[in-house]
């Protein structure tokens, strides 16, 4: 699966180098680049892109104005060389904002955060429950039932909604992969939590239904509130 993009930069320099930068990433699909801001806003209300970077300050069209008057929106990475526009970028939900001039290594941290957010939003998995081994017998569990799940070491333990639990020999990280992005995520090194189950988010930390508190570490703190705000 592929990003579907598109670049807008008024300097033909530095539009090159997206353009270089996404032929070197196997997850971006560089669709049109363009020059000329307003040229592209038609392009893009016509066929809209997964994912667009599109520079902050250009004559025609300052790139937050494009963003703002977009009919639909996709994921937007800003690229620009005035970091005062930063505030205003993330304001409008940007996956990213790339201070020029940037390397390969900083361009993939972003396409990679935009493609972890496509998943997470793209997800439509008809999955209705799991089977995990535990005190040696195959255990079904159905996802409804699961409110989060804890890394203990080398077990994970399982809190369902009746209060019981279930531990099993597995890593959290084996766990997420077999588990549905769009009702599962991981918050923290040490838990995962399901959505149906968040009452509210406090800083730094989450409230599920049955009045438990977790904490969310700063490396998945934006990602969620984002991914709670399309739930």
């Amino acid at each position: 699966m592929k990003l579907k993009a598109v670049a807008i930069d008024d300097e033909p320099l530095a539009l090159e180098i997206v353009k270089q930068y996404c032929t070197q990433h196997d997850d971006i699909d560089l669709l049109q680049t363009f020059d000329n801001a307003v040229a592209g806003l038609e392009y893009m209300n016509q066929q809209l892109p997964d994912l667009l970077f599109i520079d902050v300050d250009m004559p025609d069209m300052n790139g937050i104005a494009l963003v703002n008057s977009m009919k639909s929106r996709p994921m937007i990475i800003f690229t620009t060389a005035y970091k005062e526009f930063a505030l205003e970028g993330f304001e409008l939900e940007a996956v990213d904002y790339l201070l020029k001039p940037f390397s390969f290594g900083r361009f993939e941290r972003a396409v990679q955060k935009a493609f972890s957010y496509y998943k997470i939003q793209n997800s439509a998995s008809k999955t209705a429950h799991i089977f995990v081994y535990s005190e040696y017998r195959m255990v079904k569990i159905e996802l409804d039932s699961m409110v989060y799940i804890e890394s203990l070491d080398d077990y994970i333990k399982i809190h369902l909604s009746d209060g019981n639990f279930v531990m099993t020999l597995m890593s959290l990280k084996k766990i997420a992969e077999d588990l549905p992005a769009d009702q599962f995520m991981r918050i923290h090194r040490s838990y995962i939590a399901s959505a149906k189950y968040i009452s509210a988010l406090s800083g730094r930390k989450i409230i599920l239904a049955n009045g438990v508190l977790l904490p969310v570490s700063e490396t998945y703190a934006a990602q969620l509130a984002r991914w709670v705000k399309h739930r």
